[in-house]
């Protein structure tokens, strides 16, 4: 998925925020994302956020759907560049077709995930597929640590993850990292923890959270409550290191994901969908994509070409005027 913000977009205020805090909790509001253009489809971004930009190492978390495609384009994000992160793809409903330019392709559906390691440097495409009626899911990017983002790219594909029944039928879901005694073995650079969640109406889960991890419940459906806070559909309650336990509910079927993972404690610059350890790195990655060839008259010889996509790649916005400056894990308050 390509990131179309170059700068984080302050949320407004709401009433909920003040009732996280006295729970001791951190409610993180999304805001609407058009994915691919104005008439595209809607996406929620709820990382980065106003004053939180990574939970462990996640630094970027867009919810879709459920979202009818009748009559509707889709996911359609033609071939784009990504640097220094992985991508992780994760669906409740639908499918989606993954191709990059290292030569892998992978159709994701519920159950499965894609993960795409950009290392130095790669190029995708994502489209959803022609049988997939209604769309749902959420799109998670982690920063690879400085000594990984030189890396060579690479893609892994499961059709399937390991599966865990937690108290009340709670069903589980682990996608990265060990949970309630379901292991997900994938290729992470940094302690990460990524469990979907499904549960019934009426259902309430007790989930204990790991010592050293901070950690975040994103909602991806309606009547989810989070220690007695509610969390609209999109967004996420996080939890700073130390808690021990969350008490989630649901009013009705209901769907969230549960992250996690040791605060990441480097800074970097994010730009689009470059991510870097300063404003000339990423500036260098946005120049390689944008232009063509090289002189040697190589096509985009760092980013390569997607395989069996005619469609024109997505061109890079514009770097701001001023310096991009690196960012950590939560916003400098003044």
């Amino acid at each position: 998925m390509s990131n179309d913000e170059a700068t984080i977009v302050e949320n407004s205020e709401h009433s909920r925020v003040a009732e996280a805090e006295a729970a001791g909790l951190e409610l993180l509001l999304p805001r609407d994302v058009p994915l691919g253009g104005p008439r595209a489809m809607p996406v929620q971004r709820v990382l980065p956020n106003k004053h939180r930009h990574f939970i462990g190492a996640w630094c970027f978390a867009d919810a879709f759907g459920p979202t009818s495609l009748a009559g509707q384009p889709g996911m359609d994000v033609p071939p784009h560049p990504h640097t220094g992160l992985q991508t992780w793809s994760w669906l409740v409903d639908g499918a989606i077709e993954h191709r990059d330019s290292a030569g892998f392709s992978h159709t994701v559906r519920p159950g499965g995930l894609n993960i795409m390691t950009a290392g130095r440097g790669i190029s995708h495409s994502e489209y959803s597929t022609a049988d997939t009626d209604v769309l749902h899911g959420v799109q998670l990017w982690t920063v690879l640590p400085r000594d990984e983002r030189g890396r060579e790219p690479w893609f892994d594909g499961l059709d399937q993850v390991p599966q865990v029944r937690l108290a009340g039928g709670v069903d589980g879901s682990v996608f990265v990292g060990d949970y309630a005694g379901g292991e997900s073995r994938v290729g992470a650079y940094t302690p990460l923890l990524g469990v979907e969640l499904r549960m019934r109406a009426g259902s309430e889960v007790r989930l204990d959270l790991r010592p050293g991890f901070e950690h975040g419940v994103l909602a991806l459906t309606e009547g989810l409550s989070v220690d007695d806070v509610h969390v609209g559909r999109g967004a996420l309650a996080y939890a700073a290191p130390g808690r021990e336990a969350l008490i989630v509910s649901a009013e009705r079927d209901a769907v969230a994901i549960l992250l996690g993972g040791e605060p990441f404690e480097e800074e970097i610059v994010m730009f689009w969908n470059f991510i870097g350890t300063d404003h000339d790195e990423v500036s260098e990655a946005r120049d390689e994509w944008m232009r063509e060839r090289d002189s040697d008259g190589q096509a985009r010889p760092r980013f390569g070409t997607v395989v069996d996509d005619e469609h024109h790649p997505l061109a890079s916005p514009r770097l701001p005027s001023v310096e991009l400056l690196p960012r950590g894990r939560a916003k400098r308050r003044r």
